[in-house]
């Protein structure tokens, strides 16, 4: 079952490139911020955003994240808010945008108003990593009826037979965890990463295969990414973000020069001019 998300993933790939994904949270520093930090993000080269919905209770993410959410939430952004900057960013820019969060906001939201409004903004895709992919799944029922892409998750846990049915059940793109802990998570010994990820590309037949949780660096997407189309980059930029903000002598320019940066060099391995 193919999308644009796919299609757009594959074509990166095709051209010899590795499909970077880099995710940043809504309402983080600021609100009023986020655009520019999403524009800045889409000028650095990345290949679609995650765009995190903040929650008070993240379960799968580390420190970083978790702060990032923590000060969204303090400054009072809505899930509206975020849809309304996703409809922003889209309208001026082709890279695709993907939505991540959890169950809890979205019922609460509305599960057929938060995809038919996630659609009308311009969202592609939806991560949940707290709802089960399941072929019965309200999630994934309003997802289809609007035409947006459920993605699910697996783990180096993920028995062969699951992760064909997520597969099977998946649009967009298959994420691949990493490893079985939060984001921002240190990757540890490499090769038993590269196996999992070398047997699940193997297995899936209907989906792009991202690895993402403890890439920080180029040299990371690149050794992560050998046996998948693709890396996604999270906690390494919210960081980064927060180290930028904190600094009271850099200009708002600065500081999405710095973002602009830091996203071409995980891209390209070089620093922007």
């Amino acid at each position: 079952m193919s999308s644009a998300l796919a299609n757009h993933i594959l074509g990166v790939a095709a051209s010899g490139e590795k499909a970077l994904g880099v995710f940043v949270t809504s309402g983080f520093p600021t609100p009023a911020e986020t655009l520019s930090i999403l524009n800045a993000i889409d000028e650095g080269g990345a290949d679609f955003i995650e765009l995190g919905m903040p929650f008070s209770d993240p379960l799968a993410e580390g420190l970083p994240i978790q702060h990032s959410s923590k000060v969204a939430l303090k400054a009072g952004i809505t899930m509206k808010q975020t849809l309304e900057t996703a409809r922003k960013f889209t309208a001026g820019s082709k890279t695709p945008l993907v939505l991540m969060g959890y169950a809890n906001p979205i019922v609460k939201y509305g599960l057929s108003n938060f995809f038919r409004d996630a659609r009308s903004s311009g969202v592609q895709g939806v991560i949940l990593p707290d709802v089960l992919p399941e072929q019965d799944s309200p999630f994934l029922l309003a997802a289809r009826e609007n035409g947006v892409d459920l993605i699910n998750l697996i783990a180096p846990t993920t028995p062969e037979e699951r992760i064909r049915f997520i597969d099977s059940i998946s649009t967009g793109f298959v994420y691949a965890v990493s490893v079985t802990g939060v984001t921002g998570s240190d990757l540890g010994s490499k090769k038993p990463i590269q196996t999992y990820l070398k047997r699940a590309a193997e297995i899936l037949g209907h989906n792009p295969l991202l690895v993402g949780f403890g890439i920080r660096s180029h040299a990371d997407v690149v050794e992560m990414a050998e046996h998948t189309q693709g890396a996604i980059v999270g906690s390494a930029l919210v960081a980064v973000i927060d180290a930028l903000w904190e600094d009271g002598s850099l200009s708002s320019l600065d500081r999405l020069k710095g973002v602009k940066s830091f996203v071409h060099e995980l891209k390209y391995g070089i620093s922007h001019g």
